[in-house]
């Protein structure tokens, strides 16, 4: 028996917390807990040595309620923030709650929704939810979305749609939060505070936004030296949190661990959030639809924010892809 076969009789050990459900294919497992946000709280991928690692930030235990501490999470109907939380639309302005430690409205207004299973397979899992019915939703309409996790062999495939189910047209965005490992640890194994493996990025963009506290302050232009990796290079140790836009392909590479991962993502997903933090075992690459603070640019007419306005009945979706080459 050859050393990639091995690993068909050693899996990591399964989450057993009734919270969790595992998708599996023979690259991946990923662990979905659909009344906490529909966030995943682990995504474990089979190297060439046979070993089951961590490619996604696992989540302990304790965090498994709280989205923010998972692994990945979806953020609808809108991605990142909106300034003081202030919510202007068609000469109407919304006071949302400012749930972020900046003052923000942060990452959409149902992370902390429980999601509905209505399809399920050893492979993929279809979540759905509806505002109608909730209270306290941050957001002034109703809305339905979808989210669809998908295994494929060496990939696996996101996808989510966001529908107008009110009575008036109003406007919107989605993204994704994953967290990404620095180093490939095996599973379950302790990741050191500050681990020595650094991945090399590579994200041919075009360009990037001038930022204020996170927050777009106009229209794209040049992309920030701190966050352009055009060319291959490692990541680094230096604070990173900016916006791209017009990216498509993304590669991270894994050189200790032999792994590559491409990102792929549908055109609706225009801007990508790059996020990494300062003495953290991870950091996030963020496939957005629209800027951040793009309900306020897109009020005042700036182009290309991604924000798009939904009327009523109407729907939009859009997937990106995680592939990975070992």
């Amino acid at each position: 028996m050859t050393l990639l076969e091995a690993p068909s009789t050693v899996r990591a050990p399964a989450p057993t917390d009734p919270r969790v459900t595992t998708l599996r294919s023979g690259t991946w497992e990923l662990d979905v807990a659909p009344r906490s946000g529909a966030a995943l709280t682990g995504g474990r991928i089979r190297t060439a040595d046979g070993v089951w690692r961590d490619l996604l930030r696992p989540t302990r235990r304790s965090g498994i309620g709280d989205p923010e501490k998972c692994a990945s999470f979806p953020m609808v109907p809108w991605s990142n923030r909106l300034r003081e939380g202030v919510l202007s639309f068609g000469g109407r302005t919304w006071q949302l709650q400012r749930n972020g430690a900046d003052g923000t409205a942060i990452h959409g207004a149902v992370r902390y929704s429980a999601w509905s299973v209505v399809d399920q397979s050893e492979s993929s899992i279809d979540l759905e939810l509806e505002t109608s019915s909730l209270t306290g939703v941050n957001f002034p309409w109703r809305f339905a979305s979808r989210i669809r996790y998908a295994l494929d062999g060496d990939a696996l495939t996101v996808t989510t749609s966001v529908r107008n189910i009110d009575t008036s047209s109003f406007p919107a965005g989605f993204g994704h939060h994953p967290y990404l490992q620095r180093s490939l640890h095996p599973a379950h194994e302790q990741t050191p505070i500050c681990p020595p493996g650094q991945p090399v990025v590579h994200i041919p963009s075009g360009r990037g936004y001038p930022l204020d506290h996170g927050i777009a302050t106009g229209a794209a232009g040049a992309v920030p030296t701190r966050a352009d990796f055009s060319t291959p290079r490692a990541l680094g140790s230096a604070f990173i949190d900016d916006v791209l836009r017009d990216w498509r392909d993304v590669r991270i590479s894994y050189p200790e661990a032999g792994v590559t991962l491409d990102v792929r993502a549908d055109p609706i997903y225009e801007h990508l959030v790059v996020y990494a933090p300062r003495r953290r075992a991870c950091f996030a690459i963020e496939p957005a639809t629209n800027v951040n603070g793009g309900f306020a640019l897109h009020g005042a007419g700036v182009p290309g924010t991604g924000v798009f306005v939904l009327e009523p009945g109407e729907e939009r979706t859009g997937a990106f892809t995680f592939r990975v080459s070992v």
